[in-house]
């Protein structure tokens, strides 16, 4: 008997391993698919205002929370690579595509409520779905914000499962990073909790309350005293951390000169209760400020919550019909539902129906909000398949095992074909459902290459913007400060990170003026202004341009740079 059970054990150990060894490699793919031509595509709008500010963090020491570009985290994060590494394209993602590269990682934390097929089919959703591709190759807070919280809830379901308080306090913060990325983590909060509910509904009654149910409860509550009486000082210590991960990312930097910020702490400790007050409460104050009371949310349901329904089964077409079979599978098994299939489905659910409600814009990365949670249903439903598959393998039925094989084809291939196509061949067109409008269509990195070449050996004004439409009226805050600042980006994100000198001409007299004055090496305008222009800059290659996927009419520009063919056709 020893013997049998010393073998099972060893079987059980080794499964263990296979599946970790699986999962490993499967984030390992996952790491190469994100970091491949990570810096070719062009900077959207939000990808460039973000890595702007934190630039001009980087540059000048200043910080505070603003709600309009989300938490902080990102801004915090990159700051210090921006400082190693340097500002550009692929630098400004690469935290976020490490994130998304870990994310298959956390499958592992689900494998004591998972099978081992399940497991790794977990693994395989977050590493290759094509939408959590996409947005772990994009610098927005949103893929962080539900890596951390899926990876909670797998630190929360280890702690129940191993009774170990580490697992406790590593949920907390990954919780507490979470609150960090963006104000969504609030309506995690809320689903969360509605999830709870439903799996006391299910525990509740499922089966009828036992008549006695009263007094079980009161046995439930006496024999949890101990437990809890146990785990409170891992809750008070979790709690302070939680607290001290917010406020470090929250709090203001006001620099050398200013005060009093989170950088004041180590010369002035006083100021303590100062910083923690502003990055907890004036943070709170600020989000409700804009998010809750701005009207953001004025807008009509179902054209919002179409664009979501069309992102998801195009995007994440497998994924979304296997979490519906997953689902399904586990609720009417004979064993009964499991807890963490059912609260991730409802979560998922919920999540597809209630973001068109709260998002300002309709854009496909809030999808990757339902998605996540729906690839643990997904999982099992692939879970399915392959006991189905074996099964009927074992029995030699082969019209079964064709059935499956085909399923299983039809997965793998719509994973496949939209994760290239969307992800990596046509990762800026307008046609690509998991484009938000606000990208460029058109590839600027040629044009910009040109631009930072002539610009680093010029010693005046590097270029020159041109038109009612580009130049503001009066100087703002944001470089250049004579632009229109937001119907100018990305630009403003390459400016600041090369470096470019920029001045503005809003009219022909202007124009003139400034050609003669500096003679800039480089013109942007409209490329409605760029006939009238073009005879006047002799010698300067046009490079015509969409910095927007819609709205075209208004966001064509040409780049006009001077020597430009001249300096391509000197390049071996």
């Amino acid at each position: 008997m020893a013997s049998t059970d010393g073998t099972a054990s060893r079987q059980r150990a080794g499964r263990g391993r296979r599946v970790v060894f699986a999962v490993v490699a499967i984030a390992l793919l996952g790491l190469l698919a994100r970091l491949a031509f990570l810096g070719d595509r062009t900077a959207h709008w939000d990808e460039a205002r973000v890595a702007y500010w934190t630039l001009h963090y980087l540059d000048t020491g200043l910080f505070e929370y603003q709600p309009i570009i989300h938490g902080p985290f990102l801004q915090q994060v990159n700051r210090a690579v921006f400082a190693v590494l340097g500002p550009n394209d692929f630098t400004m993602r690469l935290v976020v595509a490490l994130l998304g590269a870990g994310l298959p990682l956390v499958a592992l934390c689900f494998r004591e409520r998972l099978s081992g097929v399940e497991t790794v089919a977990l693994a395989g959703f977050l590493a290759f779905d094509p939408l959590v591709l996409y947005y772990s190759r994009f610098m927005r807070s949103d893929l962080p914000l539900a890596a951390f919280a899926l990876l909670a809830l797998g630190c929360f379901v280890r702690a129940l499962d191993t009774r170990k308080p580490r697992s406790l306090h590593a949920g907390v913060l990954a919780f507490a990073l979470a609150v960090t990325t963006k104000e969504y983590v609030l309506v995690y909060v809320v689903t969360w909790l509605g999830a709870l509910v439903l799996l006391a509904d299910h525990r509740l009654f499922g089966c009828g309350l036992p008549t006695d149910w009263r007094g079980r409860l009161r046995v439930r509550i006496r024999s949890a005293r101990p437990a809890l009486r146990r785990w409170l000082p891992h809750l008070l210590a979790s709690f302070v951390a939680f607290l001290v991960v917010v406020v470090y990312f929250y709090a203001p930097r006001t620099g050398p000169n200013g005060g009093p910020g989170f950088d004041d702490l180590f010369a002035d400790p006083t100021v303590l209760p100062a910083v923690v007050g502003e990055a907890t409460i004036g943070s709170w104050q600020a989000f409700v400020s804009l998010w809750v009371g701005g009207g953001h949310q004025d807008h009509a349901y179902l054209p919002f919550l179409g664009s979501a329904a069309e992102t998801l089964f195009v995007g994440s077409g497998a994924l979304a019909v296997l979490s519906v079979v997953g689902f399904l599978v586990d609720r009417y098994a004979d064993d009964g539902p499991r807890d963490l299939v059912a609260f991730c489905f409802y979560w998922g659910f919920v999540s597809v129906l209630g973001y068109p409600i709260i998002a300002d814009i309709a854009a496909p990365w809030t999808v990757l909000h339902a998605v996540v949670p729906l690839a643990v249903p997904a999982a099992v439903g692939v879970g399915a398949l392959y006991r189905r598959g074996y099964t009927a393998l074992a029995s030699e039925n082969r019209p079964a095992v064709a059935a499956v094989a085909v399923m299983g084809l039809l997965v793998v291939g719509q994973v496949g074909f939209v994760a290239t196509t969307d992800v990596y061949l046509d990762d800026q067109s307008d046609a690509n459902p998991l484009v938000q409008y606000a990208q460029p269509a058109s590839d600027l990195h040629p044009a910009l290459h040109e631009m930072e070449s002539v610009s680093a050996a010029n010693s005046g004004t590097d270029l020159l913007l041109y038109g009612d439409f580009l130049v503001a009226n009066t100087t703002g805050t944001r470089e250049p400060g004579c632009s229109e600042w937001f119907d100018v980006l990305p630009l403003p994100w390459y400016f600041e990170a090369e470096d470019v000198r920029v001045a503005c001409a809003r009219n022909d007299s202007a124009f003139e003026s400034a050609m003669n004055r500096s003679h800039p090496p480089v013109v942007v305008s409209l490329s409605s202004d760029a006939d009238s222009l073009e005879p006047r800059l002799a010698g300067y290659e046009a490079y015509p341009e969409v910095i927007r996927t819609q709205d075209t009419s208004r966001t064509n520009i040409t780049v006009f740079v001077e020597g430009a063919a001249a300096n391509a056709s000197d390049t071996p």
